[in-house]
């Protein structure tokens, strides 16, 4: 037998369904309105601040010890020598240019991936290497061994025994590694560098891809100086964060 319903019932079920459906629509204008707006606006600042004035950088490998370790994400300055169109290399003005002994990061000459070393040579200067000592304009910059006994991850997780050592360049001296009996390109011949291009090192020497292997940088490829570490974890504990590195000026 088929059951007639009161029509005054069928009003009341479709009165309740309506208005589940205004509540699924009221809930969906909160959620635009209250998170995905707001944080497209968060985005759309964020985005360019870090484009064009400040940004920070995680940096995977050792190529810069022992200055930068393996887990610090570091700070970048980007305002360090002049404002950019946001998202491009494009300056919009100019104030100052990168010098001798600064801590950049910068697109590869020759596949844009974004690394990060220090200057060691500017445009003009005639810079060769013999045996790991650097020449620069014809003078010699010296190092002395500073710890003849340390240790440094290897890529596959072992450690590997290294010296540590203070190199002097012109005006400023910071600390180098080097690795005894490990294949590098410790010696080349002497070349000037070009107008508007620097010579970039990492201060691991025998374990970095720089200018010896990708070329000069120019500097419409340099996004900015790195002035400090902003936090570090060590991957080799779990990320455990190292405390001491937070805010730690790099040198």
């Amino acid at each position: 037998m088929i059951k007639i319903r009161p029509f005054s019932v069928l009003l009341s079920r479709l009165g309740e369904r309506s208005t589940c459906k205004g509540q699924g629509r009221s809930l969906g204008e909160r959620i635009l309105r209250e998170w995905i707006y707001p944080l497209c606006l968060v985005l759309a600042i964020m985005a360019p601040i870090r484009s064009s004035i400040a940004d920070w950088n995680d940096v995977p490998t050792g190529s810069m010890r022992p200055t930068i370790l393996e887990g610090d994400r570091i700070y970048v300055h980007k305002l360090a020598y002049g404002l950019r169109v946001p998202f491009s290399l494009f300056w919009i003005a100019r104030w100052d240019t990168p010098d001798r002994g600064d801590i950049v990061t910068f697109a590869s000459p020759l596949d844009g991936t974004r690394l990060v070393k220090r200057i060691v040579a500017l445009p003009g200067d005639r810079i060769a290497m013999r045996d790991n000592v650097l020449f620069i304009n014809g003078e010699p910059m010296s190092w002395e061994i500073t710890d003849p006994a340390a240790s440094a991850p290897f890529p596959g997780g072992k450690d590997i025994p290294v010296r540590l050592a203070r190199e002097r360049l012109p005006g400023k001296d910071h600390a180098i590694t080097l690795t005894p009996g490990l294949a590098s390109v410790s010696s080349f011949a002497e070349r000037v560098i070009p107008k508007d291009e620097y010579f970039v090192l990492g201060d691991h020497r025998d374990m970095s891809n720089d200018s010896r292997f990708i070329g000069t940088v120019p500097l419409r490829n340099i996004y900015g100086r790195c002035p400090g570490v902003a936090l570090s974890v060590d991957p080799r504990e779990s990320y455990a964060p190292r405390w001491e590195r937070f805010g730690q000026r790099l040198d």
